[in-house]
């Protein structure tokens, strides 16, 4: 079973900091083994930047990217429920529009104001650091749906809460994403989403202030993004680039100056000509070392509940995840921007109550079953979406659906309360199928998605049912 776990992101979801920039370049004597050593611990604490600075690459930067969103500090929105045609990102939902905000606070903080939103509309603006750390939340949970402004500033701003500011949250590095969701009830819910995106707003605090705006921050060129040096020993100059624009937190300042002696510091540049050849090839080795453990721990990310795997573990804020770092890795290796429990607990299943794989290839019919009371906890929402292995995508039907939830259209319970989900490639019948779910004549993975979860679900005290196969 292990082997066959398959776990997804889109499930997939301030501290005290003090500059760091006395921690410089150490010349130390290092044996083969310790090199090798330190660049494994690096890699893997790297990987989240990496694989972030990636998105922020494709996403904020690179114009002639098929995924650039737009430019830092400006939002742009996602405003269409995707369906079977879409392809480009794996594991989709079919519940929200997205929102993408990434930040550049190098000069001064931004301010993003929200309007206040209908009580029964779920949104959140996942706020996101260049360590992939959830650093805060603005939401229908964190700060409620009466809108309000807030500040983000980077992690060398200094100042009083300005006036008109609800809240300010501090982030450890001067980029930044906040990765927006908003609950939409159907196409017909379109014009009145569209209301609420289009009244947000990102502004340079000197603008919402009506002063002066400082002198801008220096300009220059990103490094290309290329995956062939991320993954190899040269993920150092792609890491040693994004420490200049964050301070280290207190808590990994041994680990810092470790990581000084492989060359990784503020302020330089990696140059592979400063090694000796066995020294080199530690460092090669352990990199290699670092995403192979880090691909060996994705297997084994999330814990098992009823044939279920839960990953909200791999996901949080600097608190949750200090020193769990080829945790976080895998998190991130996963899939990036998972939720803290809380925000989301989400729930992927490829067994049925048999611990066989879910396969529709033979005409195979199941079903899931919530017994009364039992559907799950929510302060929000749940969706039960379905997606075709190995692509880990929608799949065309007869009737357009590529997900049930406490949203569907005539969905219906039995007299004794319990709410039965039918799960198979044909119809069940007119009179069932309100409560169908299409699934593929093959093998499929299911993804149960709960949005502000009751405390039960993280907690563990409630649990998905499993998945039974019908005779």
């Amino acid at each position: 079973m292990k082997n066959s776990r398959i776990v997804l992101a889109l499930f997939v979801a301030s501290t005290f900091l003090f500059s760091c920039n006395n921690v410089g370049e150490k010349k130390a004597d290092l044996t083969p083994e310790q090199a090798k050593e330190i660049a494994k611990e690096a890699y893997i604490y790297a990987f989240p930047f990496l694989e972030n600075y990636k998105t922020m690459y494709v996403q904020a930067i690179d114009k002639n990217s098929p995924d650039y969103k737009g430019s830092f500090n400006k939002f742009s929105h996602m405003t269409m429920l995707l369906d079977a045609d879409f392809t480009a990102v794996t594991a989709p939902n079919n519940d929200t529009y997205y929102s993408f905000l990434w930040m550049d606070l190098r000069t001064e903080p931004l301010v993003i104001t929200v309007p206040p939103i209908p009580d029964n509309r779920y949104f959140v603006l996942q706020l996101v650091d260049m360590n992939a750390f959830n650093f805060d939340y603005i939401g229908s949970r964190a700060t409620g749906n009466n809108g309000g402004t807030f500040m983000i500033a980077g992690p060398n701003w200094k100042g009083e809460k300005p006036k008109g500011v609800d809240k300010v949250f501090q982030s450890e590095t001067d980029f930044n994403f906040a990765l927006g969701r908003i609950l939409v009830k159907g196409a017909e819910d379109h014009e009145n989403v569209m209301g609420i995106l289009n009244q947000y707003q990102a502004i340079p605090l000197s603008e919402f202030e009506s002063t002066n705006a400082p002198k801008q921050a220096a300009q220059f060129n990103f490094p290309k993004y290329e995956a062939d040096k991320a993954n190899s020993i040269e993920f150092i100059t792609y890491f040693n680039f994004m420490l200049d624009y964050m301070k280290i937190h207190k808590n990994d300042t041994k680990l810092f100056e470790d990581f000084a002696k492989i060359g990784i510091t503020k302020g330089k540049k990696f140059d592979a000509s400063n090694y000796s050849p066995e020294i080199l090839k530690a460092l090669k080795e352990g990199a290699k070392e670092g995403y192979s453990a880090i691909i060996e721990r994705k297997k084994t990310t999330g814990k098992m509940v009823n044939t279920w795997s839960f990953i909200g573990e791999a996901f949080g804020n600097r608190a949750y995840l200090q020193d769990k770092w080829l945790t976080k890795a895998a998190g991130a290796a996963t899939g990036l921007y998972g939720n803290d429990m809380e925000e989301a607990s989400n729930f992927t299943t490829v067994f049925d109550s048999e611990e066989q794989p879910l396969d529709c290839s033979n005409g195979q019919k199941y079903i899931l079953r919530f017994e009364k009371g039992q559907t799950p906890p929510v302060n929000a929402f749940w969706s039960l979406t379905m997606y075709k292995l190995p692509e880990v995508l929608f799949i065309h039907n007869p009737i357009n659906r590529y997900s049930i939830s406490d949203r569907t259209k005539d969905i219906k319970f039995a007299n004794d309360g319990s709410l039965t989900i039918y799960i198979q490639s044909n119809s069940p019948g007119k009179d069932l199928e309100s409560n169908w779910l299409p699934a593929p004549e093959g093998t499929f993975m299911l993804g149960l998605r709960i949005y502000y979860p009751k405390e039960t679900v993280y907690k563990g005290e409630w649990t998905p049912t499993t998945v039974k196969k019908l005779d």
